[in-house]
Formats: structure tokens, C-alpha cells, sequence
């Protein structure tokens, strides 16, 4: 059963077969075209690279490098995916509303709960991270990690409910603020490395890196192990895909905020972590804080590492707007369907679905409850359940990109001229890969190991919920098909 509709006119990228008509999502109704091309163009750095880092850093050491090169090109052949779907047909709903057109209302529950999974623990992360930045200054070091995180939710809950315009400026400024810390670190890491500038006893260069083990100094399976926690760092890239549903003129905007996103991926997250390999030894960096904070902390330059550390925090406030902004739409989609509560599709008067916002807010309030229990394992616990959430949005959207060729060859559908090269080969190499990272968080043992053997749980939840809602999703199907 799905909750499609039939428009009255085709879309541009319509099958050529006319009795093949468009799918359209009861869903998209009722948002305002308000996010412009720069709001699009920013969205997709996530808090993974300023705060993971410094414990992956730690562990893997320079190789951790080759680690997000990987992952990079996996989260490039993702987001391409995705985006050849949203130029065939934009939606608010994205990969739920294209699972629920090539797969059902079984694809599209799976696929729904799913990202909230990603996005409700990711929320945690991020205000965990909030909190941990904020502790780096004296005036906040006496304040429970937990009133922070709170504070930290209660103030991207507050903008994120006024409207989608809002939402677009607040993360177009928090980008020009990433971007910019980046940007600034990397002409400052390339001045110490050219110069052999001293970094807190250290001389910057590729000595750093030789002469303490060289690439792979604890061996090759530390930065396999790391894989799962870097495919976090990229957990934001669909968010352009989600956006696509409040964007004008979406068919020239998307190509080019999906093209920047490899040369972004290459620049700041894969060059960032060369930087740092080569401007201090890595048993210099920590998980406590990030390594961008560590290298201006050495340095010694008043200010300079308070600066850094007000970056990484607009980062983590930017990644939970993010959050709160996407699993609001995602799951409105799903309430007009049947298959979320039905408070989780309403809307106010700045066309925000503020239900499934005020929903996945509510998962953020039990992140401070686990900040105030465990504040020193929050962040790691969470990042796990978020990686597994991200596994799966991602393998959806791969999957309803497969189902979406074969329609194609099967002159059901037109693709558009941007689509996934290598298809279907990438696909599927694509869900092979996904599938080794669940491979190796069950070998990292631990609380990642502890994170896979979930997954029947997991799966359980997913059923049980489905046999709840089924009646609810055949009901508003039947009603939207009279």
C-alpha cells in the first residue's frame, strides 16, 4: 500500500510512457520554496571532523587520512545517488518518498525510523559535544556537562521552530563559520609545516609522521576499526537531498551543491587530517578535545585556542539544526502516510512541521539524561547508534536508486542527464561496503560490538512497530486513492 497521489499535470522528468504517471507525495504539500542556492551550497559538514578526529587520531594514526578518503568516496557515490532521485522528482520526503515509490510503505516505514535513529542519537552527539566544547572555558568547567547539553538544545529547538528561512540562515552562518575555521586552520597548518615552525616542542613535517611509526603505526586493522566513527563525520551529506522539497528551482541548484561536495570532502576533511598528522605526532591528540583546539593550544597564541573552540562549538549547534530541520520533514512525510504519530505531521503557520521536530527534541532531552549518568561515555555510546542508523539511510537510499535504474531500463522512467555513474556496479559496491563497516564494528569488540548485536533488537522494534501502524497506512492509502 502506498499514500500516492496523481498529479493533474506531468513533471518535468515524467516517464515516457503517459500511463505511467508521476508519483507525488501527499507529504511536500505545505512547505514554502524559501532556501536559496547558498543555503543548499553549505549544508554538509558535520561535527564528526572536529571532534571525532582527535580520538581516531589517537588511535590509527596518519592513516586515518586514507580512512576518510574512503569513506569520502562512498558518501560522494551516496549523495549522487540521491541526487539523480531528487532531480527526477523533488521531494521534502527524499529517500522515504522515493522508498515509498519503488519499494511501498514497508520500504518507506524501514527508511523513515531508520534516519530517526540516525538523527535522534546524532542529536545526542552533538549536544554531548556542546557541552564537552563548552567545559574548555574556565567559566563553564564547574557546570554538569548535563545543564549545558540542555541549554545547548533548548536554543537550536527554539530557532528551528520559527520557520524554514530561519533554519537556512542560521546553518548558512554556521557554514561560513566552519568554513571559514577550516580555512584558516589549513593556511596556518601549511605556514607551520613549510616553515618548521615549533607546535608545543614539536617541529611540524613529515618527521612527525616517520619517526613515530610512520602511516600505520599501531598497524593497518586500528584504522579499519575507525571506519564505522568516520562514516559519522559524513552523516549530513543528504541532508541537500531533504532540502530539495523547500528549494526553487532544485533542477540547477542540487548538481552543483552535490559536485562541491567531493572537492569539500578532499580539501577540508581528508587535508585537515594530513595537516594534523604532520603538524604534531599523533599521540599528541586526544578525544577529550578536538585536535583543531589541541594544535592552537600548543601554540601558544593568547585567545587563538578559545577562538577554535567557539568554532567546533557552532559546529556541533549546526549539526543538531540540521537534525532537528530533516527528521521534522522526514517525518511528516511518514505521519500524512500512516506510519509515524499523527502530531508528527502538523504544521504552523511558517510551513515547519513542528511535530516531528518537538519528537526527535524529545529523544535530545533523553541525550541530557545520559550526559548527566555517563558524562565521559555519552558521545562514543551514541556516535555507535548513530553510525548504525546512517548505515541503514544510506543502504535505503542505494537500494531505491537500484530499483529506480531498473524502471528506467525498463522504459518506466527517464533518468535525468546528472545521475550515478557506473550504475548499477556502484550500488551495489556501495552496499558491500556499507555491509564490511557493520563487519568491523562487531570485530572492534566493545561497545561497537555491543552496538551490532542490536540489530535483532532493532529489527524486532522495526516489525513490532509496522504490525502497529499497517491498518493506519492501508486507511490513509484507501482515503487518498478516493
Amino acid at each position: 500500500m502506498t499514500d500516492r497521489v496523481t498529479a493533474a499535470e506531468p513533471l518535468s522528468a515524467a516517464p515516457a510512457n503517459p500511463a505511467a504517471a508521476p508519483h507525488v507525495d501527499a507529504g511536500d504539500a505545505g512547505y514554502r520554496k524559501d532556501l536559496k542556492s547558498r543555503h543548499i551550497n553549505m549544508i554538509a559538514i558535520g561535527t564528526g571532523l572536529f571532534l571525532g578526529a582527535g580520538g581516531r587520531m589517537s588511535q590509527a594514526g596518519p592513516s586515518l587520512f586514507i580512512a576518510y578518503a574512503v569513506c569520502g568516496v562512498f558518501a560522494f557515490f551516496v549523495v549522487r545517488a540521491l541526487g539523480e532521485l531528487v532531480l527526477y522528482r523533488p521531494s521534502s520526503g527524499a529517500f522515504v518518498s522515493y522508498a515509498r515509490e519503488f519499494m511501498g510503505e514497508k520500504g518507506a516505514y524501514t527508511a523513515g525510523w531508520l534516519y530517526f535513529l540516525n538523527w535522534s542519537t546524532t542529536a545526542v552527539a552533538d549536544i554531548t559535544a556542546a557541552a564537552t566544547y563548552a567545559h574548555f572555558w574556565a567559566m563553564f568547567s564547574d557546570v554538569p556537562q548535563w545543564v549545558l547539553a540542555l541549554i545547548a538544545l533548548a536554543v537550536v529547538l527554539t530557532a528551528n521552530l520559527i520557520s524554514v528561512k530561519y533554519f537556512g540562515e542560521m546553518e548558512f552562518w554556521f557554514a561560513i563559520i566552519k568554513v571559514a575555521a577550516l580555512v584558516a586552520f589549513m593556511l596556518v597548518g601549511i605556514f607551520l609545516v613549510v616553515t618548521s615552525h615549533d607546535v608545543g616542542g614539536h617541529t611540524p613535517g613529515l618527521a612527525n609522521i616517520t619517526d613515530n611509526g610512520g602511516i600505520f603505526p599501531n598497524g593497518m586493522m586500528p584504522m579499519l576499526l575507525l571506519i564505522q566513527g568516520v562514516v559519522f563525520a559524513y552523516a549530513s551529506v543528504e541532508l541537500c537531498g531533504v532540502a530539495a522539497g523547500e528549494t526553487e528551482n532544485p533542477e540547477k541548484i542540487m548538481p552543483k551543491a552535490i559536485n562541491s561536495i567531493m572537492w569539500r570532502v578532499g580539501l577540508f576533511y581528508v587535508g585537515s587530517v594530513v595537516l594534523l598528522a604532520l603538524i604534531l605526532p599523533y599521540t599528541a591528540y586526544s578525544g577529550d578535545q578536538s585536535p583543531f583546539v589541541t594544535v592552537f593550544d600548543k601554540l601558544g597564541i593568547p585567545g587563538a585556542a578559545g577562538v577554535m573552540n567557539l568554532v567546533v562549538l557552532t559546529a556541533a549547534l549546526s549539526s543538531l539544526n540540521s537534525g532537528l530541520y530533516s527528521t521534522g520533514r522526514i517525518l511528516r512525510s511518514m505521519s500524512l502516510s500512516g506510519s509515524a504519530p499523527k502530531f508528527t505531521g502538523v504544521m504552523n503557520k511558517g510551513g515547519v512541521p513542528y511535530g516531528g521536530i518537538l519528537l526527535t527534541a524529545g529523544f535530545g532531552v533523553l541525550g541530557v539524561a545520559l550526559n548527566y549518568v555517563m558524562p565521559g561515555e555519552a558521545f562514543e555510546l551514541v556516535l555507535n547508534f548513530a553510525s548504525i542508523g546512517i548505515i541503514g539511510t544510506w543502504a535505503m537510499i542505494m537500494v531505491c536508486s537500484l530499483l529506480f535504474v531498473r524502471r528506467a531500463e525498463e522504459g518506466k522512467v527517464v533518468r535525468p542527464g546528472y545521475n550515478l555513474p557506473w550504475a548499477p556496479y556502484t550500488q551495489i559496491v556501495t552496499l558491500g561496503f556499507l555491509a564490511a563497516v557493520l563487519v568491523l564494528m562487531w570485530m572492534d569488540g566493545g561497545i561497537s560490538r555491543t552496538t551490532v548485536n542490536c540489530l535483532p533488537l532493532i529489527a524486532a522494534a522495526l516489525v513490532g512497530g509496522w504490525f502497529l501502524v499497517r491498518r493506519r497506512v492501508r486507511a490513509t492509502s484507501a482515503a487518498h486513492q478516493d
